[in-house]
């Protein structure tokens, strides 16, 4: 059951005002491993900490509150106040320099505890989407949200970067200055999350199966799209999470960029994504959600590679743009899959098996990826991330050319029936 379009457009519009906050709220991220390495002093296992155990904690709360959350009946009070109580940790991390010892352990340890409430509200906001977006306008509201969310995110990130440069690398008062204010930002991303309208009546909840968690994991094995689309998934994560303090490692320690440098690779990646989201949802209505995954993915594989060919700052930024190009695609196509390949009944139980799997993915992929520089160094880690995506782009393909294509068959034999 759908929305009436006056209630769609009012809930469309507030979403792209709390994506905008949620953008610039978000800025801090770009200038977290820079925090960790030069305010705080982290070694390489605790920059990849970041990352894992950040990903362990959200998969525990995933499963503790899974169950319980496919069981709301209405879900924005829910994600409005787990963002809240996500954004409180930001003014922590302020506060990291004032303790005299484990400051990056403390960063960790934060980090990790933010994600209890982050992991909900990212969980009940894919879910409040699909309730009050229809699906046939998914494609084109999403890409055109992310393309107006990543302009918001370019502005923030390219300020940031350039206000960071003006001060030493070694002063933590800039980043404390950054912390308030994403907060604050962070307040607002909830309050016009709260401004969405969503209604009982038209709520999934009603229409979703007691017991739903257990059910659809016994179900998940019968239901090929989903469980085809969630293991391709879990190997294209896994090459792709693999590298993400590798990134960072290698353009700080390897490279020596600076803040200013970061906010330009940042922005780099954002305005490729700017300018190829609309083609990525044109390509998507046309070929469909896998097979321009496949395409997304291969792209995702060259990345890790061409990075580490060059330590010159002007060809970082050329391969940060040609990587958010497959970003933008990525982003963009694997939420649209995972709506498209989840039945409305179990929805939120199904987004909530994938947030689980993907999640114990991220747990271990950076880690792995860590674990792989320390004995056989950058080439070869960001070489087998390369891989492991091309891999998970293969699987994509096939979900493309053989389960879409028996998920289509049965269609005309049950309309013979109705």
């Amino acid at each position: 059951m759908q929305y009436p379009l006056e209630i769609v457009k009012k809930n469309k519009r507030y979403s792209i005002i709390n994506g905008a906050h949620s953008m610039i709220m978000n800025t801090y991220s770009s200038f977290l491993a820079l925090y960790a390495i030069h305010i705080l002093h982290a070694n390489h296992q605790q920059v990849g900490l970041l990352n894992s155990l950040a990903a362990v904690v959200s998969l525990v709360t995933t499963i503790v509150g899974g169950y319980w959350f496919s069981q709301l009946e209405l879900k924005k009070r829910f994600c409005g106040f787990s963002i809240l109580f996500a954004r409180i940790a930001l003014l922590l991390f302020a506060l990291i320099p004032y303790i005299p010892i484990y400051q990056a352990w403390i960063l960790v340890i934060l980090v990790g505890l933010m994600n209890i409430p982050a992991s909900l509200a990212n969980l009940s906001w894919q879910s409040l989407m699909g309730d009050l977006i229809p699906e046939k306008e998914r494609g084109k509201f999403f890409s055109y949200r992310n393309q107006i969310l990543t302009i918001v995110g370019m502005i923030a990130t390219a300020t940031v970067g350039v206000i960071l440069n003006l001060f030493d690398k070694d002063n933590p008062v800039p980043y404390q200055g950054l912390f308030i204010i994403t907060f604050i930002f962070g307040v607002l991303e909830a309050y016009y999350l709260f401004k969405h309208i969503e209604l009982k009546e038209y709520s999934s909840k009603g229409t979703v199966e007691k017991d739903s968690l257990i059910v659809a994991m016994k179900k998940m094995w019968q239901t090929k799209p989903f469980l085809f689309f969630l293991i391709s998934s879990i190997l294209f994560n896994f090459g792709w999470q693999m590298a993400w303090p590798l990134f960072n490692i290698y353009q700080i320690e390897y490279v020596h960029a600076s803040a200013f440098w970061l906010s330009l690779f940042t922005v780099a990646n954002q305005l490729s994504q700017i300018l190829t989201y609309k083609w990525w949802g044109r390509m998507a209505d046309r070929f469909g959600n896998s097979m321009m995954l496949f395409v997304a993915s291969v792209g995702m594989a060259t990345v890790p590679f061409l990075t580490v060919l060059s330590k010159n700052l002007y060809y970082l930024v050329f391969t940060n743009f040609w990587s958010g190009v497959s970003l933008s695609g990525t982003t963009l196509l694997l939420f649209n899959q995972l709506l498209a390949v989840s039945s409305e009944k179990s929805r939120s139980s199904y987004i909530t098996l994938y947030t689980i799997f993907i999640g114990f993915v991220g747990f271990i992929a950076p880690q792995v990826g860590v674990w792989i520089l320390s004995i056989f160094g950058m080439n070869a880690a960001m070489d087998l991330s390369a891989l492991i995506r091309l891999l998970g782009g293969v699987a994509f393909i096939l979900v493309a050319f053989r389960v879409e294509q028996q998920r289509h068959k049965p269609l005309k034999d049950k309309s013979i029936t109705q």
